[in-house]
């Protein structure tokens, strides 16, 4: 699987931007798309994740309200809009896919996520 992630770029504080993921080559038929990102001399942390059919979805706390995750399964694509942007949102944030096996599975957690794209970068100006 190839994620190829777009979207990313410069906006002052209180903007918009949206996100695009692209999953392509052998995807599989149960799957879970998500965002995470990575500030400067901080963790990776989870942002957002969707199943396929849309019917599950997670956001972490700090973008709740502010950010929507949603999916094409048609095309293997997601998109993260992102609303009332802050400093802090600033970030690499990174497209992941996850093929799933069971009914259990954690849309937070990075591990559950088996492939990665390359990154965009997002900067938030105050």
């Amino acid at each position: 699987v190839q994620l190829q992630a777009s979207g990313g770029g410069l906006v002052q504080a209180g903007g918009s931007l949206r996100l695009s993921c692209a999953a392509s080559g052998r995807t599989f038929i149960s799957f879970i798309m998500g965002w995470f990102r990575q500030a400067p001399g901080k963790e990776r942390e989870f942002v957002a994740g969707i199943n396929r059919s849309g019917t599950n979805s997670a956001y972490a706390d700090s973008v709740k309200g502010r950010f929507t995750l949603s999916g094409d399964t048609g095309k293997n694509t997601v998109s993260l809009q992102m609303n009332s942007l802050k400093p802090e949102d600033t970030a690499v944030y990174y497209c992941a896919y996850g093929r799933i096996r069971s009914v259990i599975y954690d849309l937070r957690n990075g591990g559950s996520y088996h492939y990665w794209g390359q990154g965009t970068v997002v900067t938030v100006s105050s």
